[in-house]
Formats: structure tokens, C-alpha cells, sequence
């Protein structure tokens, strides 16, 4: 009996920010789908490393390793190129690398706008840019990890919520400008993983109670939706699928 292959064979998806949290959820789930995978990362060389292993011993040659300061924006067109070389081909583009901190208006510092900027919305968007003409070849997507808060602004964090709202009207602008041949979607998550900045236990319990399913999600509740994005969702583009347990619901 011939074993059926996996719907996504032959397919191939460059990460960015792969190595954890939902970027490696991500990773795993469209690698069970049968996707070849370049994933990118920046400082996190040990878990790329160990991720990628695992990846591979599940299927041989299926996952190829990225280091990349998206910061550099002169470098980007390089993670094309290298996926390019390895795989020949492109048919997912995933912009999930975020820098995240506080950024208080009294305190805020030109480095720290330029930071933030650059990994939420100047880098997905020449990354994007320089995918454009292999994601044309395979009709393929680009997916942009976006923020409920790039349209409720998150107190305390001005420039990062203004990075996300360029990240979610990117969506739209590269969906329009991609057009027909390439879809442009994104994904707004709400309480899937507590930052890794501490937060209090108090503050924790306070933002379920305003979720209106009352508890958190999880990276997979993330990675299932860009999954039906990419793959199962072929007459829609310039979206944005928010996945807070109904988070925004609230006034």
C-alpha cells in the first residue's frame, strides 16, 4: 500500500523568528503538513539548532538554518537567496520576528523606536519585497504575525503598537500590490504566551478576565490559523484573522 503524502510535499516556508515560542510552533505544525522549512533566526543558535535536528529526524534534508540581524535591512534579500539555493523554490513567507519592551513616552529613546521599527515593520516589509518574485513563481503567501494592539494601543508600549499598525495596514498594502499572484494575510494574536518580560500574576489573572473565553490560547491556536491561511484559504487575502479568545470583544 504506498503511504500518501503529506498535503503540503514539496512546499517550502521561510520563518522568521523560528528558533521558539510560536515561531517553532509554527515550524513544527507545517512541517507535519510535509513543508521543507529555512528557518531564521537571530541570536537563539542553540534552539535553532536542536529544533532543526528534530525536525530532521522526523524527515532527513527537510530544514535548513538562517542567522540573520533583520536589523541589517542590506542582508534580507540574502534569506531569499539562501532558501533559493537550498530548497528552489519559495511558497510561504512567515514575518513572525517581533522585538518587544516597554517604551514609555517620557523615556522612550531614538534607538529603541528604530529597534522596534525595524523588526516589526521596516524588515517584514523588504523581506517581503525581496520573496515578491519567488512567491509570484509559486502562487505562494506571505504571513505577517500582527498584534490585537496595533489597533488598541497597549499602555506603556507607544512605539511598539505603532509598529504593529504598520504591520497590519502592510497586510493590505502588499496584498494589494501582490495581486493576483501572490496572497498577503495576517494574524493577530491576543494572550497566547506571557511575554518573557515577568509579568505579575495579578496582571495575568486581570487580562483573562477580560477575555471572554476566560483563559489563555495557546502558540498552536496560532500556528492551526496560519495553517488554514496558507493552505486552505484561497479567496482570501488582505485579512487580518484575530486570534484572542475574544479579547477585542471587550469595551
Amino acid at each position: 500500500m504506498t503511504k500518501m503524502q503529506p498535503p503540503l510535499a514539496g512546499k517550502v516556508a521561510l520563518i522568521t523568528g523560528a528558533a521558539h515560542r510560536i515561531g517553532a510552533r509554527i515550524a513544527r505544525t507545517l512541517h507535519d503538513n510535509g513543508m521543507d522549512l529555512a528557518l531564521h533566526y537571530r541570536h537563539s543558535a542553540a534552539a535553532a539548532q536542536a529544533l532543526k535536528e528534530e525536525l530532521e529526524a522526523i524527515r532527513p534534508a527537510s530544514a535548513t538554518l538562517l542567522q540573520a540581524d533583520l536589523n541589517r535591512t542590506d542582508r534580507l534579500p540574502n534569506l531569499i537567496h539562501d532558501t533559493h539555493l537550498r530548497f528552489g523554490r519559495l511558497d510561504l513567507l512567515v514575518n513572525n520576528a517581533s522585538s518587544f519592551y516597554p517604551t514609555p513616552v517620557a523615556s522612550a529613546r531614538i534607538e529603541q523606536w528604530d529597534e522596534l521599527i525595524n523588526s516589526n515593520m521596516k524588515a517584514p516589509f523588504f523581506l517581503s519585497q525581496a520573496a515578491a518574485p519567488l512567491l509570484r513563481e509559486s502562487k505562494g503567501c506571505i504571513i505577517n504575525l500582527v498584534d490585537i494592539h496595533a489597533e488598541r494601543p497597549l499602555k506603556g508600549h507607544p512605539i511598539y503598537s505603532i509598529a504593529k499598525a504598520g504591520s497590519a495596514m502592510m497586510v493590505k498594502a502588499l496584498a494589494q500590490e501582490l495581486a493576483p499572484d501572490v496572497r498577503v494575510n495576517g494574524i493577530a494574536p491576543g494572550a497566547i504566551l506571557w511575554p518573557e518580560q515577568v509579568i505579575p500574576q495579578s496582571q495575568q489573572e486581570a487580562i483573562l478576565l477580560r477575555t471572554a473565553l476566560k483563559r489563555r490560547g495557546a502558540a498552536s491556536d496560532i500556528a492551526k490559523s496560519l495553517l488554514f491561511l496558507f493552505k486552505d484559504a484561497d479567496y482570501i487575502t488582505g485579512q487580518i484573522i484575530t486570534v484572542d479568545g475574544g479579547r477585542t470583544l471587550q469595551q
